[in-house]
């Protein structure tokens, strides 16, 4: 099959499970192109962004210039350059009166570029709902052709739909041919904004366990520190304000903890400012985006994850996150909350602890209680490992992944059972 990604930028570190599905269709024997908005500006890759080559697929909107006569000059040029391709979509790309202000704006026009070479494709994954708005246009001005699936992924399900309205994926779902929510909690959602039950299903973001080595975790030697981690942005949704006075609490009575934070953004400078604050600093470290065997590194040396994820302001949610099916494949006991995607993923009191989002006090205690009982910590390795394995690992994911391309692509949306039973439904 031929398959065409829509992604917004790429390659981002924080976005692996984008990666992981076009690598995984590549190693199953088809063609991919990837249409991106711009590239990303982080020097941290993931590796098989290199050993797959895929920037030599990707294919990036020209920038729109923010000077209006700029803006039009250079769509003058495109226009001249490609009129012999697909002059229709060019002219469609301009008519205002069908696509308003981003027709008017030309950004219509700069968005389709890229695609003006394009060839029919069988299946267009666009990797958020967001996107899937944009790449129905896009098959509408016929610069694009082919079964059009539409991953819901979380703020796009979430804050998105609470800014815009209930009805924003109204035409998407008219229109679109299937979709993919990544946890039962997004795939309810979709379906009570108006997606047909019968044309979504849940397939969630998957790693390969075979890069996260399991490890049974043991206490450290008296005059060693305990290490907590947590791997997120720094952002609203990602409840790092809460874990931070957990453990800083938690701090008074242990001293030997050290809690480090892989990540990057808006946040950075309030967080490094509550830690100040809290006079902790010398426990709570800030260590900045990593890479991927950096990350490794981190959650090798560490004995308890926390992701202490909330609903933030702007109704922003998260699905199962990946941090922590990595944590858990690796065998550290987790702390995760009541939220999202979260509770399908963490089984309370088997393979860690959940708790209510924004409670501090809760962290804090679930935190002591793994502390204080490290004897427990190999049977909740275990036990998180094996549902990792069972319910997120990658290639049976992409397996399947690839098995609902083919069905769409044959106009047969009957999932079979065991799809069902991969993906959790």
């Amino acid at each position: 099959m031929k398959i065409a990604f829509i992604v917004g930028k790429f390659p981002l570190i924080s976005e692996t499970f984008i990666i992981n599905q076009i690598t995984g269709v590549l190693d199953r024997g088809h063609e991919v192109d990837i249409y991106a908005y711009q590239p990303s500006n982080s020097s941290k890759l993931n590796p098989n962004v290199k050993k797959y080559q895929l920037l030599n697929r990707t294919f990036y909107q020209p920038l729109l210039p923010r000077n209006r006569f700029l803006r039009l000059l250079k769509a003058i040029k495109f226009i001249i350059e490609n009129i012999d391709k697909k002059p229709l979509v060019l002219l469609r790309s301009l008519n205002f009166f069908k696509y308003g202000k981003r027709a008017a704006s030309l950004q219509l026009l700069y968005s389709v570029i890229p695609l003006l070479k394009s060839q029919p494709y069988d299946i267009i994954h666009c990797q958020f709902g967001t996107l899937a708005k944009e790449g129905i246009v896009w098959r509408d001005l016929g610069a694009i052709q082919g079964k059009l699936i539409a991953s819901f992924r979380g703020y796009d399900i979430s804050s998105f739909v609470q800014e815009y309205g209930e009805n924003i994926y109204n035409e998407l779902f008219a229109k679109g041919d299937f979709f993919l929510a990544n946890c039962k909690f997004f795939q309810k959602k979709a379906i009570q904004l108006g997606c047909d039950a019968d044309k979504i299903v849940v397939l969630g973001s998957g790693i390969d366990c075979n890069q996260f080595k399991f490890k049974f975790r043991v206490p450290p030697q008296p005059n060693d520190k305990f290490y907590i981690l947590t791997t997120a942005r720094l952002v609203g949704k990602k409840g790092l304000e809460y874990s931070i006075r957990a453990v800083a609490q938690v701090a008074k009575i242990y001293h030997n903890i050290e809690y480090n934070i892989i990540g990057e953004g808006l946040l950075k400078a309030d967080l490094q400012q509550l830690i100040q604050e809290l006079n902790i600093a010398d426990k709570i470290k800030l260590v900045g985006c990593k890479n991927h065997p950096e990350i490794i590194e981190f959650l090798e040396k560490s004995h308890i994850f926390i992701a202490p994820s909330v609903t933030a302001r702007d109704g922003n949610q998260d699905a199962p996150v990946n941090t922590l099916k990595e944590a858990m494949a690796m065998g550290l006991p987790v702390i995760g909350t009541r939220h999202g995607g979260i509770p399908e993923l963490v089984e309370d009191g088997i393979s860690g602890f959940l708790v209510p989002e924004r409670d501090v006090d809760a962290i804090a205690l679930k935190l002591t209680y793994l502390l204080e009982h490290p004897e427990i910590w190999a049977k909740m390795g275990q036990a998180g490992r094996a549902y990792v394995e069972k319910h997120y690992e990658i290639n049976k994911l992409n397996d399947e992944l690839v098995a609902i391309y083919q069905r769409v692509r044959s106009n047969n949306l009957q999932i079979p059972e065991k799809t069902l039973a991969v993906t959790g439904m």
